[in-house]
């Protein structure tokens, strides 16, 4: 048995590390010569470990001096192990080439640009010194093994980065870099083949263009060129080749750098040489003058054709000529934003690419989906070409350098700025990290959870890489939609909002029709409510004008963008001439987009925001915590009450102040800025601050009258003592008076608890708290006060197995403190009962819930989808915690909480619950909860049921960040399946 411990022990801490093979991996280490653990140690940082330790057996088996060498140079095995665990190609390449893993020696700095040019020229037998090099070597496999040794140590020094994000400009740098290298040196091996001879005869210029001329490489691209061609003169200075020769030499020798690049063999292949972008396209000649070139781009070239041109750089051969076609073609480039159309041309161009994409890829596309690479592309280059005509300080070749450009001059708010930057430098990453694994072009993110898994993991998720990597990409998708949006559609609102222009404008039909695809359901009366908006040319209209395009984008990320641009309009209606409104409509962008968030995902927090506009403040906030602490809230409640003197005002003031909090708490859920454990503890300390400002109205009102009331505790029962109160709970509780001779002061208390429930309850706009008092001794049938007294002799003598369950969730919610904990102190000895529960009470607790099961679930309902009945669901996770707790709490101090989660966690530390049951517990109680939450919040009506069909299920599943309520019920399902398994061992004992 000991050996199966131990084997068990090993087996789950390589799973921890990472593997998910951990039986062959085991088996693996256990013969590394290197060490088993430091081994498995070393490759616990990587991509996928499983791939890096059979990287390192086949490589062992070329090189049996391997584990030697990474024993003596630990930086050097930090670097192969990252690259074996995240690219299978390269991993195939060392395998087949065991030497280059001496590239992965010594220092991984940026090679500098000139020093690649000359590795690469002396590969293939160039002098790097000559004017025009001419290679010995014409085979070019020299060049490939180059290059491939170049790829090796830059991906070496991406994949062991701190941050691959954050070094990934200067990878794509350097990666164009080594482009500009492998086409000089492939333009040497041209040469070789045309004769050195013939080749002196011209001069040949490489420019690049795209992401390599911009800089910006990925690992596995094509890349743009255009070729520019010159003769040489002799010394009388007369051309060496004119004429029809100058053109065909140019094409032999751009044909053969072409095929020297893209050509497959033994050695492996570099990349394909795209000179599609050069003037006329493939039908044009493949080589130009630069005479040639600037009568084109002056007469007939498109305003495509000068955005391609907008990143060209001289690349390889003749720089000077390159820099003389850069310098010629720049001036038209940086006046296209002048043409008549452009801003329309490029917005066609990008709608276009995005119908092209497949419809099986448009969810994983990384570089040309909604939200991706080519939406902070597109935009930049917009802004760049539009303000480039008179602000020369913003004319860059290169996406980041340009954003930057365009942050600093003012053109893009720097919080716009840092999240597009951001979220490309992430999107970038995620690209080059997809296209190592295979060392294959693809800009798609993988639908294969292993490869999901390794993808996630290398770039730095480690608890759940593929959930975490998916989130991380979808947030940064839409934080670039809302951005892209904003500012790249903003002549859609002008012809939406009829604003005489020169410009080009969209028809009203157009304009449904855009508004259709944004995802209004009636594009019509969306037109009505913007036009109803942007009408006038006052100040307020003005501003209008300047925010919807943002706004309509926004609306149509939530689940009922008709709603939101509805509640918007009646909004704007009620503060549009108030000048702090009008001014964060127009600046402040953040506040814009969380209104407009809002707005389309809840009726319930649209119902309270409209019952007060001004209440829109709240979403500009930045310093208040959320949940704000409840001794903070108890004085401001408090406060606000005691500035009215009649008890019909204060409660007035107490209820219109919760509504403040509930919609600060709703605002803050729907945002995202909360969890679902915040928004209990925050719904929770409202209903205590709440009750205790109502209670000292009511105190201060019987004051008043002469009859001053005896020191009264209300003590938080269920979701309210647990701290995890949903938008729909009601405040459980129990009352408790100090012990009194007085024999008025019980119907004192009475009077008072009966007064407190009636203002906190009368009809308004303001949401009611519900004040549900049935967990009392006796239930409904007991007094609805007792003194501390008479609680301790009815749990001494008459209290039952399901009152000291009940008790586990009691804490003092409001009132007197002091007498609050007595009452603790009472009960404390029934829920953490000495020496546990007996066999009789887990019995009797067990027939209970099975009796709840069966009796409480509402007729008709499907009891799989019941949040808080259902198998899976809330219920089935308390109790199971709560019959642990009244087992433990005795002998385990920190069992005794009254919060479930911090008590399932407490539990797991203890080992009274295994990590991954209590892992799958709370999965499916958060779940649960936050089902309910967003049921509150969209339809502003509680329900413990998940709804599955209609508008409904639909805006459900959106708020939750579900595509359709398909795919949440099956989530559902899923997990609350697997939490019913373990409550059926736990409490069940099955």
């Amino acid at each position: 048995m000991l050996g199966m411990d131990r084997l068990e022990t090993n087996l789950g801490r390589l799973a921890r590390l990472g593997f998910t093979d951990t039986q062959r991996a085991l088996a693996m280490l256990s013969t590394w010569p290197g060490g088993a653990t430091d081994c498995a140690d070393l490759l616990s940082g990587v991509a996928d470990p499983d791939l890096a330790l059979t990287g390192l057996y086949r490589l062992a088996d070329e090189d049996p001096g391997l584990h030697a060498r990474m024993a003596e140079d630990p930086a050097l095995a930090t670097r192969l192990v990252h690259v074996l665990g995240a690219s299978a190609g390269l991993q195939q390449h060392l395998v087949r080439h065991p030497t280059h893993v001496d590239q992965l020696a010594g220092s991984l700095a940026r090679t500098p640009a000139a020093t690649l040019r000359r590795q690469l020229l002396v590969a293939v037998g160039a002098d790097p010194d000559a004017t025009e090099p001419v290679a010995a070597h014409l085979s070019g496999d020299e060049l490939r093994l180059a290059y491939h040794a170049a790829v090796l140590r830059i991906a070496a020094r991406d994949l062991s980065a701190e941050d691959p994000a954050t070094i990934q400009p200067d990878i794509s740098a350097e990666l164009s870099d080594l482009a500009d290298a492998v086409l000089e040196a492939a333009l040497a091996i041209a040469r070789g083949e045309v004769g050195a001879d013939q080749a002196a005869r011209l001069r040949f210029a490489v420019v690049a263009l795209g992401k390599t001329g911009g800089q910006e490489l990925n690992y596995i691209s094509d890349v743009d060129v255009l070729y520019v061609v010159e003769p040489h003169v002799d010394d009388q200075g007369a051309p060496c080749i004119g004429g029809n020769d100058l053109t065909v030499l140019g094409s032999r020798i751009a044909s053969a750098l072409a095929r020297i690049c893209s050509a497959h063999t033994g050695v492996g292949t570099i990349w394909p040489v795209d000179a599609a972008l050069r003037p006329e396209g493939k039908a044009g000649p493949l080589v130009r003058t630069l005479a040639s070139h600037g009568t084109y781009y002056e007469k007939w070239a498109k305003s495509w054709e000068f955005q391609a041109m907008l990143k060209a750089r001289a690349s390889a051969g003749d720089l000077a000529l390159g820099r003389a076609f850069v310098d010629m073609v720049s001036p038209m480039v940086w006046q296209i934003g002048g043409r008549e159309g452009f801003v329309h041309d490029v917005q066609a161009m990008r709608r276009r690419v995005v119908r092209l994409i497949p419809a099986k890829e448009r969810d994983r596309e990384i570089k040309l989906g909604e939200g991706g690479l080519r939406d902070t592309e597109f935009t930049v280059q917009l802004l760049e070409l539009v303000h480039g005509r008179v602000d020369e300080r913003v004319c860059k070749s290169g996406t980041l350098p340009g954003l930057e450009a365009l942050v600093e001059y003012g053109y893009v708010g720097r919080e716009d700025g840092a999240e597009m930057a951001a979220a490309y430098r992430f999107q970038r990453a995620m690209e080059h990290r997809v296209q190592l694994y295979r060392m294959r072009r693809t800009h798609l993110v993988p639908d294969d959870p292993v490869d999901l898994r390794r993808l996630g993991r290398s770039l730095g998720f480690r608890r759940n890489p593929a959930e975490e990597l998916v989130k991380a990409w979808r947030d940064s998708t839409r934080r670039v939609v809302a951005l892209h949006q904003r500012i790249f559609y903003s002549p859609l609102l002008e012809a939406v909002s009829h604003i005489t222009s020169e410009a080009l404008r969209l028809t009203t039909q157009a304009a449904q029709d855009r508004l259709h695809g944004l995802g209004y359901a009636d594009p019509r009366a969306a037109l009505q409510h913007i036009e109803a908006l942007t009408q006038g040319m006052g100040r307020p209209a003005e501003i209008q004008r300047q925010i919807l395009p943002a706004m309509l984008g926004w609306f149509a990320d939530g689940p009922n963008p008709d709603a939101g641009l509805l509640a918007f309009r009646k909004v704007s209606e009620a503060l549009g001439r108030t000048s702090w409104y009008l001014r964060a409509l127009r600046d402040g962008g953040t506040m814009a987009e969380r209104l407009a968030l809002v707005l389309s995902t809840s009726r319930y927090a649209t119902d309270m925001l409209l019952r007060a506009p001004q209440a829109v403040q709240l979403l500009t906030d930045e310093g208040d915590s959320i949940p704000r602490p409840a001794e903070k809230l108890r004085a401001d409640f408090t406060a606000i009450a005691l500035r009215h003197d009649d008890a019909l005002g204060a409660a007035d003031a107490i209820r219109a102040q919760r509504r403040r909090e509930l919609l600060r708490t709703s605002m803050a859920d729907i945002l995202g800025r909360i969890d679902i454990e915040a928004v209990g503890e925050a719904l929770s300390n409202i209903a205590a601050a709440t009750l205790d400002a109502t209670l000292q109205v009511v105190s201060r009102e019987a004051e008043q009258r002469g009859e001053p009331l005896p020191a009264i505790a209300i003590m938080a029962m269920g979701r309210w003592g647990g701290g995890e109160m949903s938008y729909a709970s009601d405040a459980d509780c129990m009352f408790v008076m100090e012990d009194s001779d007085d024999p008025e002061a019980q119907r004192r208390a009475i009077a008072a608890i009966t007064r407190l429930r009636e203002l906190l309850r009368r009809p308004g706009a303001d949401p009611a708290l519900e004040i549900d008092a049935d967990l009392r001794p006796e239930g409904k049938g007991g007094p609805m006060v007792r003194t501390l007294e008479s609680f301790r002799a009815y749990y001494q003598r008459w209290s039952s197995t399901w009152e000291a369950q009940a008790l586990v969730r009691c804490a003092v919610g409001a009132g007197d403190r002091e007498l609050g904990n007595s009452l603790v102190e009472v009960i404390d000895p029934l829920r953490w009962p000495e020496g546990g529960l007996t066999d009789k009470q887990v019995v009797e607790i067990r027939r209970l819930k099975a009796r709840m099961e069966s009796e409480r679930l509402p007729r008709g309902v499907e009891r799989s989808r019941h949040t808080k009945l259902g198998p899976g669901g809330l219920s089935d996770v308390e109790w199971v915690v709560q019959l642990i707790q009244l087992q433990h709490a005795y002998e385990h101090p920190q069992l005794r909480t009254t919060e479930t989660l911090p008590a399932l966690r407490a539990e797991r530390e203890l080992g009274l619950v295994s990590e991954s049951d209590a892992e799958i517990l709370e999965q499916a109680w958060l779940l649960a909860s936050r089902i309910r939450n967003v049921i509150m919040l969209v339809r502003a009506r509680a329900s413990d049921t998940l709804p599955t069909d209609g508008a409904d299920g639909a805006a459900v599943a959106a708020a939750m960040g579900f595509e359709g309520s398909g795919p949440l019920k099956a989530h559902y399902r899923e997990v609350t399946h697997r939490a019913r398994g373990v409550v059926e061992r736990l409490f069940w004992g099955e």
